[in-house]
């Protein structure tokens, strides 16, 4: 409650009588992961955002608040795309403009060179940092970046961008507001005030005020009801968590690493190691099995099998948006669509012309990709396929059946563009152990590489002759149009190592391939020559995320379930196998694995190994009051709402509201999930090993028990 105390006392800054309510207000995301900004931002959208972060600022600094933490991820947008500055956990109230503050508080990429030096700042640090959010608005990079704290230190004393921004773009009033933002002197920095009144905002700023009054009397406007008490708020609990399984762990294993601040964004699985991003933009690697030896592909610069999740240094400062693992390397790609390599070079993976040797033990940025922005990378068993953001593609690493769409079987240590059909604009890639799969913008499927059992679903059976199979396609070097699938619109494909499955537009889910173990989901064992659409389990379900392995599937659905099915050996499917003749029994129809209270942001399979993110919903509740509002004097303020304010503190931001229709609860260092206040339905079967406790802790108090673990509030960070 430290935290809630100090916002309280901030707030009475403000004005001299006591606070009578507290009015909490759930921003719709995060500002730096909304949407929009993903191709940068036009000038009177920058405009529109500076003129209401400048007036939020002014209003603190009026008040006497240094805010000391200004970033993108402490600034808030509402659906009306109304600005909101957050986090006040670092402010401090100065007790007059010549006040200054010394400690050495705040974000890195966003301090200023006073705070870097050790020496007193003013509100002008403030500006500083508004300066660097608005250099990021203009230009989608750091102002300032560096691969570790001290290097970072230097280049902000020296006022070493990251780049400049461009006058062809932006005019030049703006321009040259940002670069008095970050002067080197604070004295040369403008106020707050000063800042409104610069040309860029002051021609157009009663428009802005007009508008900021609209959308806020839009939000306060009351709405009829014929409820006698006011809903006030509704508080969900959520917990993400990353679990994995297979390779002789029949149970779902919980990494305990990825929580709060480091929880996972995005998973992938390779052959030999398996890969995560945290919401901080950060990538660990580590090694599926002990004792086998590394080529690089965990990127910690030698060839250690390291068991635990391990944090890849030399990446430390870049934002690391997306990965994908081969057989035994790996490729990652940043924020700024630079693209990064590492681990084993044999086919030429690694896309460096083999310079640094077979095996690349540290990362190493492909320079190919420097003035040839990557949006995504997809990566096979030994093969490598990008897609630029001006739509073109490249591919190297083994050749073998065509996988690379080159229109040969050659081997190719560097990018080579692979020539797309005409007309057609490519979306994303799917690569598959030595196949790849392209997605067009209509949801149309082209496919090179192996055609193994049909597994691209180029073969046409010829209908009503009974065991005739029809001609056969063994593999294709050139982008192959899939017309099995012609007739759905596409939105995401799964490449296994002997079948694929794939998810249209209306969530629906599909298989092809090989089916030996029970691998496509229909109920048998048989040879199927043609695409299957699942039913039974899927009948009315949305199906969200699959992934294939080594004779098995996993999926996801809307409705928060999911379902395995295929080959159950060695833990494949997350379940203790059913043993038939000493062997394990194969499902050939999907089963349910977690219960009905998991989501999953993501999910990754690969060999005979699953990785993926878990969101439980721990518990909803709705906060109501007769009057209108809740008397802190009085002592009157619900209890869940000052648990509530917790979560908000300590959790928002490093979760960067990932949903802003639910509030994110902490997670503490302890086993803070057991205390429920609803218990757990008997659907919920999985994991196994906390079954018996999340039933033994039903219906206790979630903030009873916090507050008796933990009575002086210590489990709360400032």
């Amino acid at each position: 409650l430290f935290l809630l105390l100090k916002n309280i006392r901030l707030l009475n800054c403000q004005n001299n009588q006591m606070i009578t309510k507290i009015i909490i207000r759930i921003p719709s995301c995060s500002f730096c992961r909304n949407p929009a900004h993903s191709c940068g931002c036009r000038s009177q959208v920058v405009v529109w955002y500076l003129y209401q972060i400048a007036a939020a600022v002014a209003h603190i600094h009026k008040a006497g608040v240094l805010h000391r933490d200004i970033k993108t991820l402490n600034i808030f947008l509402t659906k009306t795309n109304l600005i909101k500055l957050g986090d006040y956990g670092l402010a401090k109230k100065l007790g007059s403009e010549y006040s200054m503050a010394e400690s050495c508080v705040g974000t890195p990429y966003y301090m200023s060179p006073e705070l870097c030096q050790g020496v007193k700042y003013n509100f002008k640090s403030d500006i500083w940092a508004m300066g660097c959010v608005l250099f990021e608005l203009l230009t989608l990079t750091r102002t300032f970046d560096a691969t570790n704290p001290l290097n970072l230190c230097v280049k902000i004393v020296q006022g070493n961008w990251t780049m400049e921004i461009n006058s062809d773009v932006y005019t030049s009033d703006l321009i040259k507001l940002v670069y008095e933002c970050l002067d080197q002197d604070p004295e040369k920095r403008p106020t707050a005030e000063q800042i409104l009144e610069q040309p860029v905002i002051s021609r157009v700023r009663v428009e802005l005020e007009e508008r900021v009054a609209a959308l806020n009397s839009a939000i306060k406007k009351p709405k009829l009801s014929t409820v006698t008490e006011t809903p006030v708020a509704v508080v969900t609990t959520r917990s993400r968590e990353v679990y994995f399984w297979g390779g002789g762990k029949f149970t779902p294993q919980k990494l305990d690493m990825f929580k709060g601040g480091s929880s996972a964004q995005h998973v992938c699985a390779g052959e030999t190691h398996f890969a995560v991003v945290t919401v901080e933009k950060e990538l660990y690697t580590w090694s599926v099995q002990g004792g086998a030896k590394m080529v690089g592909q965990l990127g910690h610069g030698d060839q250690a099998s390291y068991r635990q999740p391990r944090r890849v240094e030399r990446l430390q400062g870049k934002a690391i948006r997306q990965v994908s693992c081969g057989a035994d390397f790996t490729a990652c790609v940043t924020d700024e669509d630079q693209m990064y390599m590492f681990g084993s070079d044999y086919y030429g993976c690694v896309g460096v012309e083999n310079e640094l040797g077979m095996e690349v033990l540290e990362p190493v940025l492909l320079d190919f990709f420097q003035e040839r922005p990557v949006r995504q990378v997809s990566c096979g068993d030994n093969h490598v396929v990008a897609l630029t953001r001006s739509g073109d593609i490249y591919s190297w690493g083994c050749g073998e059946h065509g996988r690379l769409g080159l229109d040969c079987e050659d081997d190719f240590s560097s990018p080579m563009q692979v020539e797309v059909p005409k007309g057609a604009v490519i979306d994303s890639v799917y690569c598959g152990s030595d196949c790849t799969f392209f997605l067009t913008e209509f949801g149309k499927v082209l496919a090179c590489g192996s055609n193994e059992l049909n597994k691209l679903g180029l073969n046409l059976g010829i209908t009503g002759i009974k065991n005739h199979p029809g001609e056969g396609i063994p593999y294709t070097t050139t982008l192959t149009l899939v017309k099995q699938l012609s007739r759905f619109k596409i939105q995401f494909i799964a490449p296994g190592k002997t079948h694929t499955a794939a998810i249209d537009e209306r969530g629906r889910l599909m298989t092809f391939g090989c089916n030996k173990f029970g691998q496509l989901g229909v109920k048998d064992f048989k040879k199927h020559q043609g695409v299957q659409i699942l039913v039974g389990p899927f009948g009315g379900k949305f199906v969200t995320k699959v992934s294939c392995g080594d004779g098995f599937t996993i999926a996801a659905t809307e409705d928060n379930q999911i379902f395995a099915w295929g080959n159950a050996g060695n833990g494949r499917l997350g379940m203790p196998a059913d043993k038939g003749f000493g062997s394990e029994v194969c499902p050939a129809l999907p089963r349910p694995i977690f219960g009905s209270l998991h989501h999953v942001p993501d999910l990754s399979c690969r060999g005979w190994h699953t990785i993926l993110i878990m969101e439980k919903v721990l518990n909803s509740k709705t906060i109501r009051s007769n009057s209108s509002g809740l008397s802190i004097a009085s002592g009157k303020i619900s209890l869940l709402l000052l648990l509530f304010i917790h979560a908000c503190v300590r959790s928002s931001v490093i979760l960067e509201l990932l949903d802003a229709e639910f509030i994110p609860m902490p997670d503490d260092s302890q086993d803070s999930i057991d205390p429920l206040t609803k218990p757990y339905t008997e659907s919920a079967t999985l994991p196994y090993e906390e079954l018996d406790q999340i039933k033994a802790a039903a219906g206790k108090s979630l903030l009873v028990h916090r507050l008796h673990s933990n009575p002086n509030g210590g489990g709360v960070s400032s």
